[in-house]
């Protein structure tokens, strides 16, 4: 009999959504008539503006014709995206060649795992996005999980709540090798400033950390006070990895289309490039992104697949708009929402899982609890403004009644 890998068997919870999908099918068995209205996971609902279809239907009918059609595409991404990418959305501040393009900001957290070996030692913002304490568990970065507080004993837990501006304390952080950061955050909808960031960069360079930078929600920042990628920061290319995405800022969650930077500088301690290394792994793990998908990026990154973005983001931030004056007006408190398309409701001690429990059974209403985020969600509720506004409207009214 083939041994079961014991690093996936000691992640220990579910993933948080499949937790919530279990919990929706089973209220719907018992109220099979209920009208459910998601507020929980992040996925967007908006179409996909015409001009980007335009480039994926046109795309598509050249790979039908003999002189248009491509098979493997360059493992590392179209060099014009990659160019695009660089110019537009970081102002040349790094190199086209420092950008890896992907199938998602996701599927790159996975591979990141082969990058780094077990032995990293790794500290990770509480409450954060599940997937970074998922993946480097199962690729056993991890010990022993602590049922008691929640936690895997080699992780470093950064606590980032409102009294400390959802931003760790970085005096106390030990030693350690990897920081994952995400800034927009998901799920507090909070963004870093640059004043904090450059903390964080500094206290990197003097120790010789990574930083895991996850930009996927930089589109909805409308703050132009807030940085939009740690590349930003003097002396960041120095120590910092970062990963973005097209998923929620011109509705690709289902096309899947994003990218990593490694700048060149970044180097291990022998010296070695971690581009040499990350080049290896995305070209044995990876035969590049989809020619289609990256089409539609190219496309997005136009003058006018950029004001197209724009207004997607700026109709989910209405949404939050909608539903935090519904929150408020039942006297909770809200974080996020204004440059990010979350709001981190504080519900005033309750747990997260019962006040879940609760808006689905009686407002059928399907949320996220901040417990699944990590020990510092609890007492918290995500709320996504990823919704067809009829339907953000309606939740919104139910949200008043219940609460």
């Amino acid at each position: 009999m083939v041994e079961r890998n014991s690093d996936i068997a000691r992640y220990q919870a579910d993933y948080l959504f499949v937790d919530i999908a279990r919990r929706k099918e089973r209220l719907l068995q018992e109220q099979p008539d209920a009208k459910l209205i998601s507020l929980g996971i992040g996925d967007t609902t908006e179409p996909i503006p015409d001009m980007i279809i335009h480039s994926f239907v046109e795309q598509a009918k050249q790979l039908g014709t003999t002189k248009g059609y491509r098979g493997y595409g360059a493992a590392l991404g179209d060099p014009s995206l990659r160019k695009k990418i660089a110019n537009i959305l970081y102002q040349d501040r790094i190199s086209s060649d420092d950008i890896f393009i992907s199938d998602g900001s996701k599927c790159d957290l996975g591979r990141l795992q082969f990058l780094f070996g077990s032995h990293s030692s790794l500290a990770i913002q509480d409450p954060s996005y599940p997937a970074y304490v998922a993946a480097s568990v199962m690729s056993g970065k991890t010990g022993a999980y602590n049922t008691d507080n929640g936690q895997y004993r080699n992780i470093t837990y950064l606590p980032c709540r409102p009294e400390n501006a959802f931003f760790p304390d970085l005096e106390i952080l030990p030693e350690t090798d990897l920081i994952y950061i995400c800034s927009p955050n998901n799920p507090t909808g909070t963004v870093l400033t640059h004043a904090q960031l450059q903390k964080l960069v500094k206290m990197a360079r003097e120790r010789g950390a990574f930083i895991i930078f996850d930009s996927a929600y930089a589109g909805f920042i409308r703050d132009s006070s807030l940085p939009k990628s740690i590349y930003e920061i003097e002396g960041a290319q120095d120590v910092a990895i970062e990963l973005g995405s097209f998923s929620k800022t011109a509705g690709f969650t289902g096309v899947r289309l994003g990218w990593t930077v490694i700048p060149k500088q970044l180097c291990f301690d022998d010296g070695t490039p971690v581009q040499n290394d990350w080049s290896k792994i995305v070209s044995t793990f990876f035969n590049g992104a989809s020619n289609i998908a990256q089409a539609g990026g190219l496309a997005i990154l136009s003058d006018e697949g950029i004001t197209a973005s724009q207004s997607l983001c700026d109709l989910y931030l209405e949404n939050a708009n909608i539903l935090r004056e519904a929150i408020e007006s039942k006297n909770y408190t809200c974080f996020g929402g204004e440059n990010a398309p979350y709001l981190w409701v504080d519900i005033k001690g309750e747990p997260s899982w019962k006040l879940f429990d609760k808006l689905l059974k009686k407002g059928h209403l399907v949320t996220t609890p901040g417990a699944g985020f990590g020990p510092a969600g609890e007492g918290f509720l995500r709320l996504s403004a990823f919704g067809r506004r009829v339907n953000i409207i309606e939740a919104a009214q139910r949200l008043k009644e219940i609460l």
